[in-house]
């Protein structure tokens, strides 16, 4: 199995926080947890499938991941190939004029967003690159051919910089005295540029946080307490929420 991280070139950093090539020569089934960004997937070769209720779904060849609360479980073929773009948490308003919000709990085609024939182009190189610097560099030569000269939302970027700073425990009414905005104007911004609103986006980068911390040598009520969870009960919830497990049991497995 392959999953290698490309830095992108100068022009898209802003936006993009890396690429990855990944492969797999045998058929698998997982979980991906929510993470503060959209992806877009590009399968070079194999098929991808979402799974939902023991009912599979196949996915388009050129996809793409909106923010979600949940986990989702995906199964690839053998002998996959795909491209994966990670987005900044505020990156991808500057390459498609849908609102992120749009994307929310979705996987969806990637002609759903973008022009038809130029998704096609991509995939045409793809199928026919033989290293990965060919089709990193194709990859990225889409992306810069549908990036948009727009300023950066400076208010939301500073929301995103306030949430990470408190590692997801800030109260939105502490968010939006420190903006000095009212709520709802706020929330219609936020969730138009990073694809949800503040309180869940927090509650990801807080869930994260949590991640980071279970191989650690704390104890679970040290981490609960750290990262403000109410009682032991609502962080078992949240984490069962976003992983499908409960703590205790997925760090045994760590």
């Amino acid at each position: 199995m392959k999953f290698e991280k490309h830095f992108p070139q100068e022009q898209l950093k802003p936006y993009i926080k890396y690429l990855v090539v990944s492969e797999n020569e045998l058929e698998s089934e997982y979980r991906v947890f929510p993470s503060s960004g959209l992806v877009i997937g590009f399968q070079y070769r194999g098929q991808l499938a979402t799974i939902r209720n023991n009912a599979e779904s196949k996915l388009t060849s050129a996809g793409i991941t909106g923010i979600s609360d949940g986990y989702k479980v995906f199964r690839n073929s053998a002998n996959i190939g795909t491209v994966l773009v990670f987005f900044t948490e505020v990156g991808f308003t500057h390459f498609a004029s849908h609102p992120a919000n749009e994307l929310f709990n979705l996987s969806l085609s990637l002609e759903d967003i973008f022009e038809k024939s130029r998704v096609a182009e991509v995939e045409e190189k793809l199928a026919t690159a033989t290293t990965d610097t060919q089709r990193v560099k194709t990859v990225e030569h889409f992306l810069l051919s549908q990036l948009k000269e727009i300023q950066a939302d400076k208010l939301v970027v500073e929301a995103v910089r306030l949430i990470y700073q408190s590692k997801g425990t800030i109260r939105i009414q502490e968010l939006i005295g420190k903006l000095f905005i009212s709520q709802s104007p706020f929330e219609k911004r936020f969730r138009k540029i990073v694809g949800t609103t503040p309180k869940k986006f927090a509650s990801i980068v807080r869930f994260n946080t949590v991640l980071g911390s279970l191989d650690h040598s704390k104890s679970l009520t040290e981490i609960c307490y750290e990262n403000k969870f109410f009682d032991q009960a609502h962080f078992i919830k949240d984490f069962k929420q976003f992983t499908g497990d409960t703590p205790e049991n997925f760090k045994r497995f760590l």
